[in-house]
């Protein structure tokens, strides 16, 4: 018997129907699934050692160009050692005796632009030698982005080798000291100290002196140095190699010796650095290492004068350290600078010797 045409279309439609749900469920199985979200993103390692002191020196450095004024500032208990775990609330500044607003506080271990900076006048002679080995410690400590130069001075100062970081080459330098003549020390420091500023790279700027203290034939007086010092905002340490046997008052009053040992701490002191006075050679590569430890251990402190006068005068600096423990701390920083819109001295130089011409 033959099967209506109608029935099997009829059935033909059933089994279709019961089949598609198993095919489409197939399907969607076979299909890879739909990432509509993206996947999460990686959070960046926080940056740690020289890259986060590099960010944070570039901040300083941007921070050049504003109104702010920057300070290094050293803060030390009674015994020496460095403190460096203060808080922002814990420092005040004051300018011409007037608390500031600080806009922020900052411990960074910023490369340096240092000048090296050696007396070879007459009475150095026989201590030229101890003096070049203990520059070459502090060389050889010297990181990555650092960069020095090497000056001599008698009568006048002596470039012996530009800004660079290449250290043999500033051990080759050293090499080239030699004494004679007489001591023009303050002359020295104001013309090493405006190449320092305007030649370093870094934003942080110092000089190690190395002298007897005995000044005798500088055309720029004290007063005018460390106004020139403080302008620049270049540190100063003061390495004082002084003759202790001639420490006798005469009749005029202070000796030669307590004469050059106050004047190298007072410049030290106004520059925000230090003044060290060893007892013998034997001393001086412990010099060197504090003074390039004292030169990593500092704050910079930013602040926002209150007096916004672009009129080039002179303004005071004090900063004090109030801890939350009120320990009795010492704090060393510059002493003063000039507010923007005076006039400085500018330098004049010959070959490589370094001056600075004082204004007519």
């Amino acid at each position: 018997m033959r099967l209506n045409k109608s029935v099997f279309v009829f059935i033909a439609i059933v089994g279709l129907l019961l089949i598609a749900p198993f095919v489409v469920a197939q399907q969607s199985q076979s299909q890879p699934p739909r990432q509509d979200a993206q996947p999460p993103k990686k959070k960046e390692p926080q940056r740690q050692g020289a890259e986060a002191d590099q960010q944070q020196e570039k901040g300083l450095v941007e921070k050049i160009d504003t109104d702010l004024v920057l300070l290094d500032v050293a803060v030390i208990d009674q015994s020496g050692k460095p403190i460096m775990n203060l808080k922002k609330e814990e420092f005040q500044v004051y300018e011409n005796k007037i608390i500031q607003p600080i806009e922020s506080v900052d411990i960074v271990d910023a490369p340096l632009s240092l000048g090296i900076v050696i007396d070879t006048s007459g009475s150095m002679r026989t201590k030229l030698q101890t003096v070049s080995d203990s520059a070459l410690t502090l060389v050889k400590q010297m990181k990555d982005e650092d960069e020095a130069f090497i000056a001599q001075f008698k009568a006048e100062a002596e470039l012996l080798r530009d800004f660079t970081r290449d250290k043999r080459e500033l051990e080759d330098g050293l090499n080239e000291l030699f004494t004679g003549g007489g001591t023009a020390l303050l002359d020295a420091i104001i013309a090493t100290a405006d190449h320092a500023q305007s030649k370093g790279k870094q934003r942080k700027k110092a000089l190690v002196v190395i002298s007897d203290g005995v000044e005798k034939n500088s055309s720029w007086k004290e007063k005018e140095v460390i106004k020139a010092i403080q302008e620049d905002d270049v540190q100063v340490y003061l390495v004082g190699i002084l003759d202790e046997s001639d420490d006798s008052a005469s009749l005029f009053g202070k000796s030669a010796t307590k004469k050059a040992k106050d004047l190298l701490i007072r410049l030290a002191e106004d520059s925000g650095g230090r003044a060290f006075f060893p007892k013998d050679a034997s001393e001086m590569p412990a010099v060197m290492a504090q003074v390039a430890k004292d030169l990593r251990s500092q704050y910079v402190i930013g602040y926002s004068p209150t007096n916004d006068k672009k009129d080039g005068t002179y303004r005071t600096i004090k900063v004090v350290a109030t801890p939350k423990d009120t320990r009795k701390l010492i704090v060393r920083t510059r002493q003063g600078y000039t507010a923007k819109g005076g006039t400085g001295a500018t330098q004049a130089a010959t070959d490589n010797k370094l001056r600075v011409e004082k204004p007519q």
